[in-house]
């Protein structure tokens, strides 16, 4: 958002009320989130942060808050834009497997994409990290998603569009393994088509009813 100065007139004058921005916040922040999902969140410091997004230091704190602040901002803005399609598969898809299916499909066509950092954020960004709470925090929201395929798996093994012996936490958490591996593969290098083929491999060893 753009903001402009505030102005009321008062006897024909106009008078400045508040202080403008000078930036675009939503700019800055996609600048943040870029810098946080390239180099991980211990990485990346306040000094870069001001250079990247083009401002201050008082003006990013006072934004968006300290450092810690700014990145639990960008993970939320992360897993609703950029991340967002493990979500939307499940939520979608009318079987887990066809969705596990289409998560794997577009995390290698996401985590190769030129237009942005390989891989994925929330695996990338807690590498070499110092901080517990950014550790947990993305490890929460990494284990998150591996109970909402468990819970997906659970209801078609009840539906009977798996066999009743499905192993639920075990697939459910071989299919996390194979996206967060993807992840690595990704920023290792590994170009769509190679993912592309290690996801048919995955599909491969899912149970049919």
């Amino acid at each position: 958002m753009v903001t402009g100065q505030e102005t009321q007139t008062q006897g024909g004058r106009g008078r400045t009320r508040g202080r403008p921005r000078s930036f675009d916040r939503a700019t800055a922040l996609e600048k943040a989130l870029m810098a946080f999902w390239e180099h991980g969140y211990e990485a990346t410091s306040v000094s870069d942060l001001t250079r990247i997004m083009g401002i201050g230091a008082p003006s990013l704190y006072a934004a968006f808050g300290d450092k810690r602040t700014l990145f639990d901002e960008v993970v939320r803005v992360y897993s609703g834009t950029h991340g967002d399609f493990g979500d939307r598969a499940l939520a979608e898809e009318p079987t887990a497997r066809a969705a596990v299916e289409r998560m794997l499909r577009e995390a290698a066509a996401r985590y190769t994409d030129p237009d942005h950092p390989h891989g994925c954020l929330i695996v990338h960004a807690a590498t070499n990290c110092t901080s517990p709470e950014v550790e947990a925090q993305l490890r929460e929201r990494r284990n998150a998603n591996i109970a909402a395929l468990e819970s997906r798996i659970r209801a078609d093994v009840v539906a009977g569009l798996l066999p009743a012996g499905t192993d639920a936490a075990a697939l459910a958490r071989h299919a996390g393994a194979m996206i967060q591996g993807m992840s690595q593969q990704a920023r290792d290098g590994a170009r769509r088509e190679e993912l592309e083929a290690l996801a048919e491999i995955a599909m491969s060893i899912w149970p049919h009813e």
